[in-house]
């Protein structure tokens, strides 16, 4: 058996846990060591049970690791754990590090400088312009974007770093075999051309309600920086905000209208201290007064596209008049594929070409 192996195996037990394996480490020293263990070792730790202890000591009947080795081997996908050099350093530090990422795409040394994006699956127009706007300015200064693949704000982010052809990483709530939502596969795919989509659980791992809220600590971990940008008052995005903070995160909060119930979230952290933000200038020089010399990214300004267009861009805008114009039209008047046309609208956005409408419509700016 392999260290990568070990530690895989150690993460497909239900009975052990990120901190458990910490004080295993502890007093056994490696992955391979803890699976070799006793029952009677086990129970000398401090925290572990006789049922734990035995589950770990008969580990081989617990799990099925060469079925799930295989999975991997099949889908093409890698394994990174802490003792791997890609492993992100912030999020090794904090309290419950996953044990194993599976990885669909690759990651790069790039990748440690990244920014969490967060926000409401009810997201309004508002919240859509902003995230893109903030994702593609900061994905366009070099830093990867981070975000939960999720319908609405996160959805928007990804798009916009992939617009800006910038870095980014989606961490999701199941395994990779069970991706949810399944109406993203197609971002899914594009995501692991440019960057990565990466999972702690084994691939045919079943999305529900506690795999979101804990898969959210990695989304705060691995980045420097967390950005929510609309949220109402009971959201998953504020829990993402206290697990940030708790790691000694700096949250950034887009500020939105007091009358409106998706904004309280962003507003409410605000008062508690979250910068307020509102371009992605806002973000890279307070990071550049907190990192002086992590990242070497140019300014917003400096960085922003010349208004010249591809021949993809050409195609679209071609395909938008000053009336308002559905996506499925566009598709269909452009003859692009849905993946491209949504990402060509970004940059379009970007370049102030357009003006995008609620309900997926478009118009050309005069």
């Amino acid at each position: 058996m392999t260290r990568t192996e070990a530690w895989l195996a150690l993460n497909l037990l239900p009975q052990v846990g990120p901190v458990r394996v910490r004080k295993l480490l502890e007093h056994f020293g490696s992955p391979e060591r803890i699976l070799s263990a006793k029952a009677s070792e086990i129970l000398q730790i401090e925290g572990f049970g006789l049922v734990q202890a035995e589950a770990i000591a008969a580990w081989e009947s617990q799990i099925d690791l060469d079925a799930e080795l295989r999975k991997i081997k099949e889908r093409d996908l890698t394994l990174l754990t802490q003792d791997d050099e890609l492993y992100p350093p912030l999020l090794r530090d904090i309290h419950n590090p996953p044990l194993v990422l599976t990885v669909w795409g690759e990651l790069t040394k790039r990748d440690h400088n990244a920014l969490g994006v967060v926000g409401s699956r009810q997201s309004t127009h508002y919240g859509l312009a902003a995230t893109k706007k903030l994702s593609f300015q900061i994905a366009y200064a070099g830093y990867a974007i981070i975000s939960g693949l999720a319908r609405g704000i996160d959805t928007a982010a990804h798009e916009a770093a992939l617009a800006a052809n910038g870095r980014t990483i989606a961490v999701i709530g199941s395994g990779i075999g069970k991706l949810y939502p399944p109406e993203n596969m197609a971002l899914a795919e594009r995501i692991a051309k440019n960057g990565a989509v990466v999972s702690e659980y084994p691939v045919d791992r079943i999305a529900d309600k506690q795999t979101f809220p804990y898969r959210n600590r990695i989304v705060a971990g691995w980045s420097c920086g967390l950005i929510v940008v609309e949220c109402p008052l009971r959201s998953g995005s504020l829990i993402t905000a206290q697990q940030a903070t708790e790691q000694g995160r700096t949250v950034y909060a887009v500020p939105g209208p007091i009358d409106k119930p998706t904004s309280a979230g962003c507003n409410r952290l605000i008062q508690q201290g979250a910068k307020l933000i509102m371009d992605g200038a806002d973000v890279l020089d307070d990071l550049m007064t907190l990192f002086p010399t992590a990242p070497k990214a140019p300014r917003v300004e400096e960085s922003r596209p010349a208004a010249a267009m591809t021949l993809e861009e050409g195609i679209l805008y071609g395909s938008i008049s000053t009336e308002e114009t559905h996506i499925n039209d566009i598709i269909t008047a452009s003859g692009l594929t849905q993946s491209t046309v949504s990402a060509t609208l970004v940059r379009l956005e970007m370049k102030r070409l357009i003006r995008a409408l609620p309900g997926r419509r478009y118009v050309r700016v005069v």
